[in-house]
């Protein structure tokens, strides 16, 4: 069962939010909070596997609150997805950088969102379709990625790995296009994580870009 905590000042989003959500069999929304300072203590208390957190909220925003979850050892499993209304790329810089794992707009479709949960619990980076590529493009230079002077340490294979986490692809589409198992293009991955010393695959993405081994207008 994926647990989900729903973080967002309008309460119509979070009924509306929790609503489709609690409607699929694996999924359970563990409670909800309308500020930054609210979504900290919920997530502490109840340590769900994906939070959904709005970026503009009274008592300290989104972002704010993204930063003091990312920095609780405790809650190292949880991924937390930016959904907002605002697709500027200043947002989706500092939101990546605090240390979400993904970015979502509110006017994503039902499915997509259900979708995003899922993708999300399973540790995949995550990034609305309609905004990724023009975005890492552009904020790729703005984010500052572990300090990664090159990729030496990497293998071939796992070079043609990272560049396909670059452009998206989360483990089972890395799996089909390399003829791999889903448990080894997860394994690749988790040792590029390690020789790299980055966070989570958002950070792979920008790595990607910032050693242009996806370059910005490739994919």
């Amino acid at each position: 069962m994926i647990r989900v905590a729903l973080a967002d000042d309008q309460q119509l989003i979070r009924a509306g939010f929790r609503s489709l959500l609690e409607a699929e069999p694996d999924i359970d929304v563990v409670g909800e909070a309308a500020t930054g300072e609210e979504i900290v203590a919920l997530a502490t208390q109840a340590k769900p596997d994906v939070i959904l957190m709005d970026i503009r909220m009274p008592s300290g925003d989104g972002l704010w609150a993204t930063e003091q979850l990312v920095a609780d050892p405790a809650l190292a499993e949880c991924s937390i997805v930016i959904v907002t209304t605002f697709e500027l790329d200043e947002y989706v810089a500092r939101a990546i950088s605090a240390g979400a794992s993904g970015f979502l707009v509110k006017d994503t479709e039902p499915v997509e969102l259900i979708r995003s949960v899922r993708v999300a619990a399973r540790g995949d980076a995550l990034l609305s379709p309609t905004v990724t590529k023009r975005l890492l493009e552009r904020v790729a230079g703005s984010i500052r990625p572990p300090q990664v002077h090159s990729l030496e340490a990497l293998t071939e294979r796992e070079r043609e790995v990272l560049a396909l986490v670059g452009e998206g692809l989360t483990n089972d589409e890395i799996a089909q296009r390399l003829f791999l198992s889903p448990l080894t293009a997860k394994t690749h991955v988790s040792r590029i994580l390690g020789k790299l010393g980055a966070r989570d695959r958002v950070q792979l993405v920008i790595i990607a870009y910032e050693t242009q081994l996806v370059r910005p207008g490739s994919i």
